[in-house]
């Protein structure tokens, strides 16, 4: 088969590999059908996840449809169209015991694309499918369900939980891209007084706009100041760092309210300062995290029930022998105004949902 394979920083290529075999009972084969790229998949490019090893198939998310299943597995059978989550769980460490499987000490977590081959690429193995795999329903289709084998349940959990956006909050999103954009729309579910958006691409103020942001601010020109003057001069209830810069962070930390949340969704590849001599009275509480993808269920439904805008965020599409333009096109964002591009072609009819009597 071909896949997306890393050969180091800077050095990437569509490429025949060896097809995936089944190795543990636990593990299944899945068709590709839809795949897109992640924003880590360019940190991992850029060699800022070092251990991602050269000769690894990049790619953690994907729709597609099981053609070979592992003698344990129970819960999904050839033949079934599936999401792909980003995370594998193997479900037995006390990390899954307690729905924390971005930290799966038994051999899972974030391995796909990671520590071992990805989904970027005709066949993809999953391991600890049971847990790994969510069968699709008919209404959801797949330019819509890959997005949440990762976007939508970071943005929500690493953001938007973590961050305990509450009714009446002000929430701030620094960076409107697509996990900035989800945390918009997903922040909107707890009905908070105001999301503001924070990015320097105007084209990105503007899909915030559209995804429910009240209000917007470039990055460049002192937002800290609008969100002072919004609040009493207080600060943001919660702030979510979508960027995974150091000024970013920092940008996060000045605009939080005493008392307030910064949640840390962006990938970071060097260090950020935390200013402390300004902080440590605050009671201010800072998180970081890897999804653990158990909110996927309850996002299914969601978008099965047209409650997500999952399609807007799909700006560009491809066929998946064409993953080096796709990656140029995400990975120029800013001159190509892409925000996910989607690669495949659709592989069944999606089932429409009668009016209500």
């Amino acid at each position: 088969m071909k896949g997306y394979v890393f050969h180091g920083p800077g050095q990437s290529a569509w490429e025949e590999v060896p097809d995936p075999a089944v190795k543990e009972p636990g593990d299944v084969i899945v068709r590709v059908d839809a795949v897109t790229i992640c924003g880590t998949d360019l940190h991992i490019l850029k060699g800022d996840v070092p251990e991602v090893r050269p000769g690894t198939v990049l790619g953690h998310e994907a729709v597609g449809e099981i053609v070979e299943t592992g003698g344990d597995v129970r819960a999904v059978r050839p033949g079934d169209r599936v999401l792909v989550s980003c995370i594998s769980a193997c479900g037995r460490c006390g990390y899954c015991r307690e729905g924390v499987y971005g930290q799966c000490r038994g051999g899972g977590g974030w391995v796909l694309g990671h520590l071992i081959d990805g989904t970027q690429a005709e066949y993809v193995r999953v391991p600890y499918a049971d847990l790994s795999v969510y069968p699709l329903p008919g209404t959801v289709a797949n330019e819509d369900a890959v997005l949440l084998a990762d976007i939508f349940p970071t943005a929500y959990e690493v953001g938007v939980l973590n961050g305990r956006v509450r009714p009446g909050d002000t929430v701030v999103v620094v960076g409107a891209g697509p996990v900035g954009l989800a945390a918009v729309a997903t922040a909107r579910l707890f009905g908070p007084e105001r999301v503001v958006a924070v990015d320097l691409a105007a084209s990105r103020l503007q899909a915030a706009k559209e995804f429910g942001a009240d209000a917007v601010a470039d990055a460049g020109e002192g937002p800290e100041q609008l969100i002072a003057d919004l609040t009493g001069e207080l600060g943001a209830d919660v702030v979510v760092e979508a960027v995974g810069v150091p000024e970013a962070f920092e940008l996060c930390a000045r605009m939080v309210r005493p008392g307030g949340h910064l949640a840390n969704v962006g990938v970071h590849g060097a260090p950020a300062t935390l200013h402390l001599e300004d902080l440590w009275a605050k009671n201010v509480t800072i998180t970081t995290g890897l999804v653990d993808t158990r909110s996927t269920p309850t996002l299914l439904r969601m978008a099965a029930a047209g409650r997500l805008p999952t399609r807007r965020l799909v700006t560009h599409t491809f066929p998946l022998d064409h993953m080096q333009e796709a990656y140029e096109v995400f990975g120029g964002a800013a001159e190509t105004g892409a925000l996910k591009v989607v690669l495949g072609v659709p592989q069944h009819e999606v089932v429409p949902v009668p009016p209500a009597a």
